[in-house]
């Protein structure tokens, strides 16, 4: 979805903060040859200070959020700035293929794409567009499995369990 802005309502990078259900979403929006496309989406904890969407396509965003936050099946339509080795883009586009309400282990993304689940692992840690690009949906064959960071069981891996409770996996 392109977002079309006069040049003068353009930074080349802008990072805003809004609530979400199981903290907050940090997003930052970038420039990228003429283009306004998600370059970043954080996680972060309750209580983190919020900022205002100062442009439309991060004000858009938002919007997208809350219904996805409704509606678990509701499907994002946001540019994305183009991130990762080969290997990485890979991984993400099979946690892509992943629909809503399933899952799919790191071992079964491996064996689809010729790699190591532990490799999968650490390109799903490396998402700079989590909920965009469901790497939730990728867990362990013996349970949830980590998610993003090494701080099970922290707060991404709550991040992790809410989603999949939205998505109704558990």
């Amino acid at each position: 979805m392109p977002i079309n802005l006069p040049s003068s309502e353009l930074k080349s990078t802008e990072y805003c903060v809004i609530l979400a259900p199981f903290g907050c979403l940090g997003i930052q929006t970038e420039l990228v040859e003429g283009s306004l496309m998600i370059s970043k989406i954080d996680y972060r904890a309750l209580g983190t200070p919020l900022i205002k969407p100062g442009n439309a396509l991060a004000k858009e965003f938002a919007k997208q959020c809350q219904h996805y936050f409704k509606n678990a099946g509701f499907a994002f339509d946001m540019p994305l700035k183009p991130a990762g080795t080969e290997h990485q883009k890979k991984v993400w586009s099979a946690a892509q293929s992943i629909r809503v309400g399933e899952t799919k282990t790191y071992g079964e993304i491996a064996r689809a794409i010729k790699s190591g689940p532990r490799a999968v692992g650490t390109a799903c840690g490396a998402n700079p567009h989590p909920l965009i690009t469901p790497c939730h949906r990728v867990v362990s064959a013996q349970g949830l499995g980590g998610f993003m960071k090494e701080d099970s069981p922290g707060f991404y891996r709550q991040v992790k369990i809410w989603l999949l409770q939205h998505e109704g996996v558990i």
